[in-house]
């Protein structure tokens, strides 16, 4: 876990600029799958796939958006009620997987506990609104790995040294690191799906979570900031910049120059929110950026429905 040594190594490198984090991070393809221990890192980023002939249903997008809600909603479950979703919540289409690690976390803080049960009743509803809004093809819940991805994401990060393990839900910081690990992820794939939806009630309902998730990545931004954890969340920001195999700076760290301003809002120059394509998002998830990625990371066995391809 961290050591006060590691601390101070993450300050010193929180002075790199964060280009130079991920040129280095790119060069390295975010570590090889030995050094994670699980192969849960590919071992070179390679060029995004080339673009489907066909777009996806909205029904395919709909469920792609269901398999990270899920993720998103099992997390922050466990985080603050120490239990998962409902077996009623888990159905569907598909191979349905369990959850593999996570717990409660042990606030301290009052008001950090009553965050995490908020965004966590927010997730389980977004779970809700999606599977009914599929009905009868909604995807099952995948397999849900909370346990080695966190390792994994947090040693290709620089975050922990390879043999240190990282436990989201051992501490408030922990928790909020792994909650800052999804956050954006989920504002960008919303925002990069948004082109795929045309029925009026869909695009609605999918901008309508989207700010929602927004929200949730401004009280976690906001919170990492203000608890000092800069330096990390930083390190975590260019890993995913690198893992989503796009080549674009599309993430963003909650400080900028050497005074560690603070940028609470990750946006472009025209402060619009980034997007990224399904593909990009599941580069990420699956912890390995490259094209034709079928599973690994926090789905170790895959995504249920038609998206489910890096």
């Amino acid at each position: 876990m961290f050591q006060k040594t590691l601390l101070v190594d993450m300050i010193n490198r929180s002075s790199e600029t964060p280009a130079d984090r991920r040129n280095f991070l790119r060069g390295m393809g975010l570590l090889s799958a030995g050094a994670v221990g699980a192969g849960l890192v590919g071992t070179a980023a390679a060029a995004p796939a080339a673009a489907a002939t066909a777009a996806p249903s909205e029904g395919s997008v709909l469920n792609f958006a269901l398999n990270l809600e899920y993720l998103e909603a099992e997390f922050y479950c466990y985080a603050a009620y120490g239990h998962g979703l409902a077996d009623a919540l888990a159905t569907g289409t598909g191979t349905q997987g369990g959850v593999t690690g996570g717990h409660r976390v042990p606030f301290k803080s009052r008001s950090m506990r009553y965050y995490a049960e908020e965004i966590a009743n927010d997730e389980i509803a977004h779970v809700k609104f999606l599977r009914k809004a599929l009905g009868n093809a909604a995807v099952s819940r995948p397999a849900i790995d909370l346990q080695a991805s966190f390792t994994g994401a947090a040693v290709a990060a620089g975050v922990i040294e390879q043999g240190q393990t990282f436990d989201p839900f051992s501490s408030e910081a922990f928790f909020l690191l792994g909650a800052f690990l999804f956050e954006d992820v989920g504002v960008t794939a919303y925002k990069g799906a948004a082109p795929l939806i045309s029925t009026p009630a869909y695009l609605e309902a999918a901008a309508g979570i989207l700010a929602v998730e927004a929200y949730h990545s401004g009280i976690v931004r906001t919170l990492l900031y203000e608890n000092g954890l800069s330096a990390p969340t930083n390190l975590i920001s260019d890993a995913r910049d690198a893992l989503d195999g796009s080549g674009a700076d599309k993430d963003q760290g909650i400080t900028t120059g050497p005074s560690g301003r603070a940028n609470l809002v990750a946006a472009d120059e025209n402060a619009i929110a980034f997007s990224r394509t399904p593909q990009e998002v599941l580069n990420i998830v699956y912890l390995t950026p490259g094209p034709g990625v079928t599973k690994g990371g926090f789905y170790p066995a895959g995504l249920n429905g038609e998206i489910a391809t890096s």
